[in-house]
């Protein structure tokens, strides 16, 4: 496979890990390229540089340990959302290089912010779920499991990006059918 095409996959794989926890994927992008495993976009190499790892460690431990704390994490989702997208379109872009900047942005924000919104509306929908059931004391098991998930899927997307980008889209497809069949099943009780 061309090395531009494994490019976009990192790029949407570390997308989808942004749905999980913003700055965990974007600290292992920063990483992986400091230490020349990824090569980054002509535009985005200050994201190797030394200020950025340590800034993007210190919002990684602020946003995990945040969404740690009952219902703080709630309204953690509602700003989440918009910016799981634009870290997601971002991660994307940051991996394309041999397209014009009209088709690489489009590119980056339908197939990355597309796949980074996908996953935190599913991790916000199980977080509500959580919240009800558990009066969000159970929320930090899920926050757990998301800041694994961000890492896990963010390093598999930098060493297998073919694997990370199809298990990224059976998850996503999976969730989403799951998601209208509870719909569908919720308008049928009602008519």
């Amino acid at each position: 496979m061309p090395e531009s095409y494994l490019a976009i996959l990192i790029g949407i794989g570390l997308s989808a890990a942004c749905g999980f926890r913003i700055f965990i994927p974007l600290l292992v992008m920063s990483l992986a390229s400091a230490t020349g495993h990824i090569e980054l976009s002509e535009s985005m190499q200050w994201v190797s540089s030394y200020p950025a790892i340590i800034a993007l460690s210190v919002a990684s431990i602020i946003e995990v340990t945040a969404y740690l704390i009952p219902f703080i994490d709630n309204l953690l989702d509602i700003a989440a959302g918009p910016a799981a997208v634009v870290a997601g379109t971002i991660a994307t872009a940051s991996f394309i290089t041999d397209m014009s900047p009209f088709m690489k942005w489009g590119l980056a924000i339908i197939a990355g912010g597309g796949v980074a919104a996908s996953v935190q509306t599913v991790t916000t929908m199980a977080r509500a779920s959580s919240s009800t059931m558990t009066a969000g004391f159970g929320n930090s098991i899920i926050s757990v499991g998301e800041a694994v998930g961000a890492t896990f899927l963010s390093v598999l997307s930098i060493l297998f990006p073919v694997i990370a980008f199809f298990s990224v889209a059976a998850l996503v497809i999976y969730f989403l059918t799951k998601i209208i069949k509870r719909r569908s099943a919720k308008e049928v009780k009602t008519e």
